[in-house]
């Protein structure tokens, strides 16, 4: 098996003014053993929901249907006790603000120390070792010194890295990680993304990235899946979704990005995605997009294979028409 993770039609569900509303709308994807899967797509286009979906995290009245596997395990089927022994150990989550992860009341080291003694039975000088260890991998420097330290008296890049030491701690098999650099400047967020690459390496393990930004995904995906309005428009490798998007959305996105030495007026797609209380018949990007037509919004389209290992749900692949560039 190739796949360390496989969701198959995964519908995250809220109640929302006495009506339920899908933020995740069937979504099928797979991440591959030691390979990075980057979720592509603006804010609120339900990215968030799905990676705290894979962890069974959701609210009071929320519901979670589909199937989502790691390796041959059930995930939706676990138990929260069951749950609390995956979360933390076999899949760790970086959140997008590192400040509110960390609790302000409790020192840095102390919290790292937790999560390792919530699932390994070791003895708290050893765990604090592993802990001044683990800071160390990541680039905190003094590191015994720095466990010592609350979160505000760290910078946002060393809170960053704090918690990444914190998601580590266990070895997990996948990290997911949701926009962990947003917050940080770009010097920091070059320095976290390469930290990535190390770990990645040499922990041999899988990694979902989300975020809206193309120069985060060209430097760290292996594959790419483009998320709008809840649902993958298109998915495959990331060197394929980069040089030959196959989805008008996709190809909005690349445009949109400011090139070196470019000059002029920035592409930009025209509107705003549609709000998941009231969702459109047919494709979700149609009123978006320059090349949409009636059928695009009568029927929601299928995906089409466009190359190998390379699908996008649009009918102008259907009719075998390019997609403008």
């Amino acid at each position: 098996m190739t796949e360390l993770l496989k969701i198959d039609n995964l519908v995250t569900e809220f109640s929302i003014q006495k009506k339920r509303v899908s933020a995740v709308r069937g979504v099928s994807l797979q991440v591959r053993k030691g390979k990075t899967l980057v979720i592509l797509g603006e804010s609120g286009s339900g990215k968030s929901v799905m990676l705290r979906s894979i962890l069974n995290l959701k609210p009071a009245g929320a519901r979670i249907s589909g199937s989502i596997k790691l390796g041959e395990e059930e995930l939706l089927t676990k138990s929260p006790k069951e749950m609390e022994g995956i979360r933390g150990n076999r899949i760790a989550m970086i959140f997008q603000d590192a400040l509110s992860a960390l609790d302000p009341l409790y020192r840095v080291g102390e919290q790292i120390v937790e999560t390792i003694a919530a699932h390994r039975k070791i003895g708290k000088a050893e765990a604090k070792s592993q802990v001044a260890e683990l800071l160390g991998k990541v680039g905190i420097p003094s590191p015994e010194e720095r466990m010592r330290a609350f979160p505000h008296e760290m910078s946002g890049g060393m809170r960053q890295r704090a918690v990444i030491a914190m998601a580590l701690a266990c070895k997990p098999d996948l990290l997911l990680a949701d926009e962990p650099t947003t917050a940080l400047d770009v010097t920091i967020q070059a320095q976290i993304l390469r930290l990535f690459k190390e770990i990645q390496a040499e922990y041999g393990m899988s990694i979902v990235l989300v975020t809206h930004d193309i120069g985060v995904a060209a430097e760290m995906a292996d594959d790419i899946a483009v998320m709008y309005a809840g649902k993958i428009v298109e998915y495959g490798r990331a060197r394929q979704i980069l040089s030959a998007p196959a989805h008008p959305y996709t190809v909005g996105l690349i445009e949109a990005t400011p090139k070196r030495g470019q000059k002029g007026k920035l592409s930009a797609i025209p509107g705003q995605p549609p709000l998941i209380t009231a969702m459109p018949e047919g494709c979700s990007f149609a009123d978006r997009c320059p090349m949409a037509r009636s059928s695009c919004r009568e029927v929601t389209p299928a995906f089409t294979h466009y190359g190998e290992a390379h699908i996008a749900a649009c009918y102008l692949l259907e009719e075998e028409q390019p997609v403008a560039q």
